[in-house]
């Protein structure tokens, strides 16, 4: 094992998709600003060009990529792969602590690996519950997995917290401290952000994204046909559409609405694009979980395209409407919106119930009163 100073203590923090990037960005960024914590920052290799460049706009370098990604891998394939790369970087006992964050294959699969080498996990934006293990698949078991072994539970809210509590959990672990993402959102909100769209003044934005394991097939093509229809009817609708490269998501989305004028297909757009698009937008239409989040913090009414969510926080406050990938219930819910001011602006009112764009800080004190307690338990 390395000498490293009394005071200081080292700290895995794992990413591996585009929104556990951007979640956990800000807390490598406050805990590398510390002189306590030596932070070793791992990527799964998943989503790498994205990644590279979300973790770049906070002046964050990676220090480990497992290359875990091959053509068309399963879900098992996936996890044995990560358990298979990540597991030698634990195998020196040097860590004092791994952070993961969100509901991935990967975070469920390194929360295990720092178990069996008995390293203490602390796991961002904890709690989220649909408690249909089915819905969303797999990340209602990912984020149940991961909070069996986690030793510190970094809830985004009263609600995540309150799941948490109900499962038995030390309440001593868990902590409400917002969610991380408003941190990422405010800081590059406040930049100046050019967008190429709406392409005319008269022209009203639509921003969708669908790309969920769970709305593959039948009810992707649903909210496509939904999508036709209302630039059909609507000469003065504008969709922006960043399209996942998965196949699932990929091929449908273009043969459904490749051809459509004011339909654009978009590759992933990288955050500062994606954030300026909220920005410039009407109406999200999203099964995503970070945006069900983010746009209500700028102002913008949230269609939910999933039956359910473990983020209800944004629809109790009435600023996101869950309504399915229901061809039928996305036009009328759009329809109400574009037709009803009173309706829009009790929806666009602003606002977010997932925090003050403070979590990281919150979070980063926390860690430090952890490992340095359990250091002094351990000596």
């Amino acid at each position: 094992m390395q000498d490293r100073p009394a005071t200081q203590r080292r700290i895995l923090c794992l990413v591996g998709t585009r929104p556990e990037c951007i979640k956990m960005a800000p807390v490598i960024k406050a805990l590398k600003a510390t002189a306590w914590a030596d932070v070793v920052v791992v990527s799964t290799g998943q989503h790498r060009e994205l990644v590279h460049q979300i973790l770049g706009m906070f002046g964050i370098t990676i220090d480990h990529d497992l290359d875990v990604m091959q053509p068309n891998q399963s879900l098992a394939g996936l996890s044995s792969r990560i358990f298979t790369k990540l597991d030698p970087l634990l195998i020196d006992g040097t860590f004092d602590l791994i952070l993961v964050q969100g509901d991935t294959t990967s975070v469920m699969v390194a929360a295990l690996a720092a178990f069996y080498r008995q390293v203490p996990v602390g796991h961002v934006e904890a709690g989220l519950r649909t408690n249909d293990l089915m819905r969303p698949f797999p990340e209602e078991l990912n984020r149940r997995v991961a909070g069996l072994v986690s030793c510190m539970h970094f809830a985004p809210t009263r609600s995540a917290s309150d799941n948490l509590l109900r499962e038995h959990v030390d309440p001593a672990s868990v902590h409400i401290t917002g969610n991380t993402v408003i941190d990422a959102l405010l800081e590059v909100a406040g930049r100046d952000l050019p967008c190429a769209y709406p392409s005319k003044p008269e022209y009203r934005l639509i921003l969708v994204t669908a790309h969920r394991r769970e709305n593959f097939g039948a009810p992707l093509l649903e909210i496509c046909g939904a999508i036709r229809e209302l630039h059909d009817r609507h000469p003065t609708l504008e969709f922006v559409y960043p399209v996942h490269p998965n196949p699932n998501v990929r091929e449908p989305v273009h043969a459904q609405l490749g051809q459509l004028p004011r339909v654009h297909l978009v590759p992933p757009a990288d955050y500062e694009d994606l954030v300026a698009l909220m920005r410039n937008s009407y109406i999200v239409l999203t099964d995503s979980g970070g945006i069900q989040e983010e746009a209500p913090a700028l102002g913008k009414p949230v269609l939910v395209l999933r039956d359910e969510t473990e983020r209800p926080e944004a629809v109790d406050a009435g600023v996101a409407k869950l309504i399915g990938p229901h061809h039928a219930r996305i036009v009328e819910a759009v329809e109400q919106l574009l037709s009803d001011e009173t309706v829009y602006a009790e929806m666009a009112r602003g606002g977010s119930p997932y925090g003050d764009g403070k979590a990281a800080g919150r979070i980063v004190e926390l860690c430090r009163a952890f490992t340095h307690a359990k250091r002094d338990i351990a000596l």
